[in-house]
C-alpha cells in the first residue's frame, strides 16, 4: 500500500514586491500593476512513498520542503493536483487523515506556561490515549532522548530550546502514528540526542511499520536513516533515489561522491542559505 501519493501538486504564495518596483511615472500603470507577485512554493511535484518507508527531503531554506510537509499535515491545501494519505484525499478527508499522522516541526508550538507533561497529556487525549499509558510512554521516550524525568513537570518556558524540541518529538511519538511527518526534527539537539532520535525513528519503523517523511539540513542524518531521498529546489524535485544509488551515479573516477557534493552540484547552493518557505 502507498502511504503517500502526491500527483502534480502545486502550491503558490503571494509575496509583496520589493520597494521601488512600483514607481512607474504613469499613474494608470501604478494602479493596474499588482502589489503582489505569485511565487511557486511547490511546483508540480509527484511522489509515491510506500508504507514503512523512511523518505528524506533535502533542500536549502526556501526550497518548498516545509510547504510540502504542511500540505501533507492538512494545514494548507494544494492549489492544484492531489495529495493522498493511505488513499484518503487531504483536501476532502482532512479529519480522517489527521487520525493517522503526527508531525514535528522545527518551530513546534506549545502552551509554554504549562508543564511538559501537561502539554503531552493534552496531545494524548486528542488521540484517545489514556493518561496512565501516555505518562508511561512519555517517560520511556524522553529517557531514550536523554531528558531527565523530573523535567516532565517543569513549565515549558523554563526548558532550553533543545529540551523543548525533545518534548515535541515525544509528543509526536506518543501516539504511535502510522505516518510521521518530521520537519527538521533534530535542529537544536546535540549530536548524542540527534543519534537517539534517529535510533528511535528506526525503532518505530521496526515495531509499528511507521512511515516517515523527513526534511533535514543534516546530510549524515538523511544518509543514515532514509531508504530514499529527494533533493528539492524552487519547489521542484531535482533527483529522487536511494542514497547509495545517488552516490554511485555521481561517482568520480570510481570513487563514491558524498551527498554534500551531490547537493551542491545539483543546486549550486548551501543547505543553510537564507530564504523562506
Amino acid at each position: 500500500m502507498e502511504a503517500i501519493q502526491i500527483t502534480d501538486a502545486k502550491k503558490y504564495f503571494y509575496t509583496r514586491k520589493k520597494p521601488g518596483e512600483r514607481h512607474e511615472q504613469n499613474v494608470l500603470m501604478r494602479l493596474l500593476r499588482p502589489a503582489k507577485e505569485i511565487v511557486p512554493a511547490v511546483d508540480n511535484i509527484t511522489l509515491n512513498v510506500k508504507k514503512g518507508e523512511i523518505f528524506g527531503i533535502l533542500g536549502p531554506n526556501g526550497s518548498g520542503k516545509s510547504t510540502l510537509i504542511r500540505m501533507l499535515s492538512t494545514l494548507i491545501i494544494p492549489d492544484s493536483g492531489s495529495l493522498k494519505i493511505f488513499g484518503m484525499d487531504i483536501s476532502k478527508e482532512s479529519l480522517k487523515v489527521r487520525r493517522f499522522i503526527n508531525r514535528v516541526s522545527v518551530d513546534a508550538a506549545f502552551f509554554k506556561k504549562l508543564s511538559a507533561w501537561e502539554n503531552l497529556s493534552y496531545a494524548a487525549r486528542l488521540y484517545g490515549v489514556d493518561t496512565k499509558t501516555a505518562r508511561s510512554r512519555a517517560k520511556e521516550i524522553l529517557a531514550s532522548l536523554l531528558l531527565d524525568e523530573e523535567k516532565l513537570d517543569e513549565p515549558l518556558e523554563n526548558l532550553s530550546r533543545g529540551m523543548q524540541q525533545k518534548v515535541a518529538i515525544a509528543r509526536a511519538l506518543l501516539t504511535s502514528p502510522v505516518l510521521l511527518l518530521l520537519d527538521e526534527p533534530t535542529t537544536g539537539l546535540d549530536p548524542v540526542s540527534k543519534r537517539q532520535v534517529q535510533q528511535y525513528i528506526l525503532k518505530m519503523r521496526a515495531i509499528h511499520d511507521t512511515t516517515v517523511l523527513l526534511t533535514s539540513h543534516d546530510l549524515d542524518e538523511v544518509d543514515r536513516i532514509c531508504d530514499r531521498l529527494a533533493i528539492i529546489k524552487d519547489g521542484k524535485f531535482l533527483v529522487c533515489d536511494t542514497p547509495e544509488n545517488l552516490k554511485k551515479n555521481y561517482s568520480k573516477n570510481g570513487r563514491l561522491t558524498s551527498l554534500e557534493d551531490i547537493f551542491i552540484s545539483l543546486t549550486g547552493q548551501d543547505l543553510t542559505e537564507d530564504g523562506t518557505e
